[in-house]
């Protein structure tokens, strides 16, 4: 497989990718002045394994830290003073229902196919920050199974005076009500597992503490970033045979922006 035509110097998607990079340089630094453990995951962190950098196709960075510390910084993610990025949240957009949070470029607006993003304050390109938390498959499934139901039918109302109370009524009956539940759930965990946190998917990767801690260093774009300390094992959880790369049909459903697609296929069909 030819994995120089996906991202060659000088395309739209190497040229955003070099932005991320950038912007993780920049958000990094800003985790690391307040303190808390973070890491490279999922395909940025096989990236770096299986690469030294992006996967060639990827147009997003991932990093993870565990759940109780993000808490401890939400407020100050928050309240970001930047005339360039903003933390794109549930706090900060009504419109913004993931789980997660996205550290963005305020400028520009990303092409997807998604009706949500019409809503949505910000929509540059950036990199998603989830978090880990100590609990059981059973609990997260629960929690995802009821948000992933009732949320994405609030993407199909025109009208904010309708779409956005809707959505925050979906909110407090999920993150006052069912989380709480399924966090007690969770305390049943022999195996000390931790999983993304509730609402947010992929509830069937579970980790260990040892996977990740003590953090190492990891290469990504000639850079050096924090990583969990067994990178091998960490991966494996999350995909099996890491190493074997996936086929070019595989790759084009993972593409998530429209004009990166349009540029490496062109007009080709995909579904």
């Amino acid at each position: 497989m030819d994995l120089k035509k996906y991202n060659p110097e000088g395309s739209l998607l190497r040229r955003d990718q070099l932005e991320l990079l950038r912007m993780l340089q920049c958000f990094g630094k800003i985790l690391d002045d307040l303190g808390v453990q973070w890491w490279l995951a999922s395909g940025t962190l096989l990236g770096a394994a299986r690469h030294q950098g992006f996967i060639p196709w990827d147009d997003d960075i991932d990093i993870v830290m565990f759940h109780k510390d993000y808490k401890k910084i939400e407020k100050a993610l928050c309240n970001l003073e930047s005339d360039e990025f903003v933390f794109h949240c549930m706090r900060t957009d009504p419109d913004y229902v993931n789980s997660f949070g996205k550290f963005r470029k305020k400028e520009g607006r990303i092409s997807v196919s998604s009706r949500r993003y019409d809503y949505y304050k910000w929509a540059g390109i950036g990199l998603d920050l989830f978090t880990i938390e100590k609990t059981n498959y059973l609990s997260v499934s629960l929690a995802r199974t009821v948000y992933k139901h009732m949320q994405p039918h609030t993407a199909k109302i025109r009208k904010n005076w309708i779409r956005i109370p809707l959505i925050r009524t979906i909110e407090l009956f999920n993150f006052c009500l069912i989380h709480p539940i399924c966090r007690l759930i969770g305390l049943i965990n022999p195996k000390k597992e931790y999983h993304y946190s509730m609402a947010t998917g992929w509830n069937k990767v579970a980790f260990t503490k040892e996977m990740i801690l003590p953090l190492g260093k990891i290469d990504f774009e000639g850079v050096q970033f924090p990583a969990p300390s067994d990178v091998d094992a960490y991966l494996t959880r999350e995909y099996g045979d890491w190493r074997k790369l996936p086929s070019e049909e595989s790759i084009k459903k993972s593409i998530h922006c429209i004009d990166y697609r349009q540029e490496i296929f062109g007009n080709e069909q995909y579904s």
